[in-house]
């Protein structure tokens, strides 16, 4: 298939998911004055701008506020993959850590992104926190007409985002590469180099804090099975790649199809990657940055290897929008700003509030290049 007409084609599913109204709701009760405040607000501020606010047991419901008390945080159970939820919080006093108390509570409200208002003497805060953990202030007074402008032009780009994480697993990988090639043994070398420099956050512990049930069920509608942070690719050849999996332990990559798999296309019909897989191995899903690696690979085939870490280098150009990983919108974002570099080849580009995408002809010179000087915290703006 002719990727130029595949890349048209994702441009304009793109518009098309961009260019619909929203339909939203809300779950959960608002248990305080000043949540009541932030649903009016909200729902106000999305119906201004031309969206549709519906009961929270309509089915087509793309965006919903989940209302999430933090001492018993109840779960909004979608019913599509598409539908994109905001679990919003009200914290009685600041915490020392805002990423450290607002992160579990996003992840047990099976949230998208969670809204988290914090009560001090002058008012309340408000920050955004990502699954990505990334966290950032959004300013204004809370209340005001400015504040939810600033609130919607948050949250209207990352609600009308499209996931493309779907896998197509096809058990055809050639029995020599069952056991891996010199390129995997890179790969798994280069993992063990992130984790040595510090640029592997621990993987979050999911499982500590959902129920089986909620396990099950992001498992069947997302094919998480756990958080981790970071990824890495090398070419393979002129159209397949080897790429890290998702959910794994970058510094413990040994198993072909388990923790590292061959990307060998992209299905524009089913929005999905596909996969060459032994066999006798039952097959992790690759990471969902998999479609920004290969937007860029075969756009441009001076790249041999992309990195993507949590961290950042002074004067990198960067994302305008912080875009979810595994969306059509962060991918194209990022393979623009690959495009515009003076170098694509040696690009590295900035994810806003989350980190870095480094490319190279090979791993090697990705690593001389990041080794010389990152910042680990990535600034939030």
């Amino acid at each position: 298939m002719d990727v130029t007409v595949v890349r048209e084609q994702l441009r304009a599913m793109r518009e098309a998911s961009e260019a619909r109204p929203l339909v939203f709701g809300f779950a959960g009760e608002p248990y305080d004055p000043a949540l009541e405040q932030f649903a009016e607000g909200v729902r106000d501020v999305f119906q201004r701008h031309g969206h549709h606010f519906r009961p929270e047991g309509d089915g087509q419901l793309r965006l919903v506020f989940n209302f999430v008390n933090p001492g018993r945080p109840r779960a909004y159970r979608r019913r599509a993959k598409a539908t994109f939820v905001v679990a919003v919080v009200l914290e009685g006093h600041p915490p020392e850590d805002v990423l450290r108390a607002g992160y579990p509570l996003l992840v047990r409200s099976l949230a998208n992104l969670c809204v988290y208002l914090v009560r001090h003497p002058e008012g309340i805060h408000t920050f955004f926190v990502t699954l990505e953990q990334g966290y950032y202030a959004v300013a204004g007074e809370f209340g005001s007409r400015d504040y939810f402008e600033a609130v919607y032009e948050r949250l209207q780009p990352l609600a009308c985002s499209q996931l493309v994480i779907d896998n197509v697993f096809e058990p055809d990988l050639p029995p020599e590469l069952w056991e891996g090639d010199e390129l995997t043994r890179e790969l798994a070398e280069a993992g063990r180099r992130l984790d040595a420099l510090g640029l592997l956050p621990a993987p979050f512990p999911i499982d500590q804090l959902l129920s089986p049930r909620d396990l099950r069920h992001i498992e069947l509608l997302y094919g998480i099975g756990g958080l981790s942070y970071g990824n890495l690719s090398v070419r393979k050849d002129a159209t397949r790649f080897w790429m890290s999996a998702s959910g794994v332990n970058k510094a413990h990559m040994r198993v072909v199809g388990r923790d590292m798999l061959l990307v060998k296309g992209f299905d524009p019909q089913r929005a999905a990657m596909i996969l060459s897989v032994p066999p006798h191995v039952q097959p992790r899903r690759v990471s969902v940055d998999a479609i920004e690696h290969w937007m860029i690979y075969t756009e441009h085939p001076q790249v041999g290897a992309i990195v993507h870490v949590h961290a950042w280098m002074e004067g990198v150009r960067s994302t305008l929008v912080n875009y979810p990983c595994g969306t059509l919108q962060l991918a194209q974002a990022v393979a623009d700003l690959v495009r515009q570099a003076p170098d694509p080849g040696r690009a590295v580009v900035g994810l806003k509030n989350h980190g870095l995408t480094i490319t190279g002809p090979n791993l090697r010179d990705i690593f001389d290049r990041l080794e010389r000087g990152f910042i680990r915290q990535v600034p939030m703006e």
